[in-house]
């Protein structure tokens, strides 16, 4: 049918569903046990809140529904391609995934701490990057003691591995 028979009030916006945090093709999605738990609580959370959505005429419940579920889909998504790797089968004298990692820069005396988890799991504030990170990746199979040179655009920062644990 002609868009021209359409009135004006039916012809609703496409809901956009945000992304989740991009995982690089051809790469696992390692979770730990406690990013595992996180995904599934947040699952639960998304079908509680579709259960009781409120609005204020159909159109926009359907709306608020259409947003819920297509999180769900990608949340669904990546749960299903989860694969968990538990801190505690590493080996404790080298960084792995799960890491708790502290590291010195040795030009400016800065000491810096993180865990290295999950695409999912991954929050600056509470100092969890992604194993996906630069500075990640650069610190796996590193042990206590080490330094290494991690480049930072044109600049070259030598780090050195103060303390790894699980």
């Amino acid at each position: 049918m002609s868009r021209g028979f359409v009135k004006e009030d039916d012809q609703e916006e496409p809901v956009l569903v945000p992304p989740r945090a991009a995982i690089p093709e051809g790469i696992t999605n390692y979770v730990t046990p406690n990013g595992l738990a996180e995904l599934k609580k947040e699952l639960k959370d998304l079908e509680f809140e579709r259960a009781h959505v409120e609005a204020e005429n159909d159109t926009e419940k359907r709306r608020a529904q259409s947003l819920i579920d297509g999180k769900i889909n990608l949340l669904t998504e990546r749960l299903n391609t989860a694969r968990m790797l538990d801190p505690k089968d590493q080996p404790e004298d080298e960084i792995r995934f799960g890491a708790h990692v502290q590291l010195k820069n040795e030009t400016s005396g800065q000491v810096q701490e993180f865990q290295i988890v999950g695409v999912d799991e991954a929050d600056i504030k509470k100092k969890k990057i992604a194993f996906v990170a630069p500075i990640a990746k650069a610190v796996t199979g590193k042990k206590v003691g080490e330094e290494i040179d991690f480049k930072l655009g044109n600049e070259v920062r030598k780090l050195k591995i103060l303390r790894i644990s699980y």
